[in-house]
């Protein structure tokens, strides 16, 4: 993998296949099953790669509910599947740990009403779920720490279905499994500002202008403004962006503890007995990746909920600004009338679930080659006719 300096001159180069803006989750899976494909691969990113909203510690790889069963729901259960190999493929080619593990989830039920819905949810787990993965409903948790038997006292919630990763391992692995691969370029410290799709020119934040075959938008709330301005649509009506802050707590956990959600707050145990707590969910903030008393809220909330961490240190803490589209869902495949463009973006909180399948699918339209069925409520009209309504409605 060429990485290129800021005043690189790319006059004379040919242009790449694939020219993808972003480098975090999205932007590096795609990258890698391009470059897999045999496409010529330039990936541009203005700071470093992963050092945006794929920067945290979380890694919560939760399915949404079984019940009510979507496109959307299918394709993320698939992607959850699939992940395991993906990543053991990963961990083969380059040495790179992920610390990934199945080790499923917690939910606390607080309300009788709460354990009535759960109870039906089991029957829907199994048919929508299969028998691989179980879907229970029990009066206790197995430990009294993990969560507080205070804080669920109409019973639990277990499903093993869902899984944890380390996301600073799995994007070392990326980049790791791009860095063996000749047909791939990366360039740091500059963006995207511009796309020509008739004559199939980015103009980029330096300066420099890259020809390309396809590009595709992976960089975060950055593609917001760059598909609008592609669709015809106000800069901001295509989605936005949802501030975040986790903290990392040294409490020698176990690490086959399941994860334990429950109203919003994450708590994730990690391979090294480090734990993960989080999140805050800002519509409205100054500081992008200042973090502040809401996360010490989150983390007095999290101690409350798993006594296991109630003396633990804080040895870290994170704050980004995650993107949501304005559909909610992802928004992926081509953007009508541009011609070559694509947009992966807006995988609001499931991104390091999805990205590898989000990838294979821009692969394939690309290729023509077969690939996943992109959920209709994934594409970039289905989310212009969303912004489209909004803006009437205004």
């Amino acid at each position: 993998m060429a990485v290129a300096d800021n005043d690189a001159s790319h006059a004379g180069q040919a242009a790449p296949d694939l020219l993808i803006a972003g480098a975090g989750v999205a932007g590096l899976w795609l990258a890698v099953k391009a470059a897999r494909a045999g496409l010529s691969v330039m990936l541009v990113e203005r700071g470093n790669p992963g050092g945006g909203a794929s920067g945290g510690f979380l890694g919560a790889l939760m399915p949404h509910s079984p019940e009510r069963w979507n496109g959307k729901k299918d394709f993320q259960f698939r992607a959850l599947i699939d992940l395991e190999g993906e990543i053991a493929r990963l961990e083969s080619e380059t040495g790179e740990y992920c610390a990934y593990r199945r080790v499923g989830r917690i939910l606390p039920l607080t309300t009788e009403r709460g354990r009535i819905t759960a109870t039906e949810r089991i029957a829907e787990a199994r048919t929508n779920w299969g028998e691989q993965f179980g879907y229970e409903v029990h009066h206790t948790p197995a430990r009294g720490d993990w969560p507080n038997i205070v804080r669920a006292p109409h019973g639990i919630v277990h499903e093993t279905l869902s899984a944890r990763v380390s996301p600073p391992g799995l994007l070392a692995a990326l980049l790791h499994s791009l860095a063996l691969m000749q047909n791939v370029d990366l360039r740091l410290g500059t963006s995207v500002v511009d796309i020509n799709p008739q004559e199939k020119i980015a103009s980029l934040s330096d300066g420099s202008r890259i020809g390309f075959g396809h590009a595709a938008l992976a960089n975060g709330v950055d593609a917001f403004p760059l598909i609008a301005k592609l669709t015809g649509l106000p800069a901001h009506s295509m989605g936005g962006g949802v501030k975040g802050q986790a903290a990392l707590l040294d409490a020698k956990a176990a690490p086959d503890l399941p994860l334990v959600y429950d109203d919003g707050v994450y708590v994730i145990a990690h391979e090294n007995g480090h734990v993960a707590v989080g999140s805050t969910s800002e519509n409205e903030f100054d500081e992008p990746v200042g973090t502040d008393d809401r996360l010490e809220e989150i983390v007095k909330q999290a101690r409350r909920l798993c006594p296991l961490i109630k003396e633990a240190s804080v040895i870290r803490r994170w704050a980004g600004v995650r993107p949501r589209a304005v559909g909610r869902d992802p928004m992926l495949g081509p953007i009508p009338g541009a011609p070559g463009v694509l947009a992966m973006a807006g995988g609001f909180k499931i991104s390091f679930g999805i990205a590898h399948r989000m990838a294979d699918c821009l692969v394939a339209e690309i290729t023509g080659e077969a690939g996943p069925e992109t959920p209709q409520s994934f594409s970039v009209a289905y989310h212009m006719a969303k912004a489209a309504r909004a803006q009437v409605l205004q």
